[in-house]
């Protein structure tokens, strides 16, 4: 089945495009790989970006929508992502980076191509457990912005995955998020008015 890409606002590519034409932007990243790359580097495969703040007693998840990521392509391979964020005067470039997440984002996108229904791609970032994962979304006619994990959803852990969860292997959210509420640390309680910081 098609796996649905929700198009990235045109702000947020335009951020990524003007990033990648800035000499000092490109320079000044800690990505060797773009640095040292070879032809044109295009942005391609946007994909949400979201953050599971907290998931509830109740196996409820709290997510929202943090940004957009690119992935760069020189050539035939992806060299490095570029994300984009969220600003009061709407979508800007925020960094360029690379790592095992650009290599391990392009297998588990091929392996969705190959599900026995449509979805519509995103990422979750699960940062209590430094966990990102492909959140493969039941609605493929959202817009990609909105909207929380279906029991029915499906995420794929990106490697290097954290210890006792298989990457590449596909989960419905209603298995997974249970075991996660094991594993996330619980949010540490305010600090009370007038106790030391």
């Amino acid at each position: 089945m098609p796996l649905h890409v929700p198009p990235a606002p045109a702000p947020a590519l335009r951020s990524v495009l003007t990033a990648l034409g800035s000499p000092t932007a490109v320079r000044e990243a800690r990505t060797p790989s773009l640095r040292t790359a070879q032809g044109e580097a295009t942005p391609e495969q946007p994909l949400p970006l979201h953050v599971l703040d907290r998931i509830t007693p109740e196996g409820v998840s709290a997510t929202r929508l943090v940004g957009w990521r690119f992935l760069i392509r020189c050539g035939d391979r992806s060299v490095a992502a570029a994300d984009t964020r969220l600003t009061p005067d709407g979508w800007a470039f925020s960094h360029f980076f690379e790592g095992p997440y650009i290599a391990s984002t392009e297998r588990a996108l091929r392996q969705a191509e190959s599900a026995d229904r449509p979805y519509q791609a995103r990422l979750l970032s699960v940062p209590g457990l430094y966990m990102l994962t492909l959140w493969l979304h039941g609605d493929t006619e959202g817009d990609g912005s909105t909207g929380h994990p279906a029991a029915t959803d499906l995420l794929v852990p990106l490697a290097p995955a954290p210890p006792g969860i298989a990457a590449h292997r596909p989960h419905r959210v209603a298995e997974l998020l249970p075991v996660l509420t094991l594993r996330v640390p619980p949010a540490a309680p305010p600090p009370l008015l007038g106790s030391p910081a």
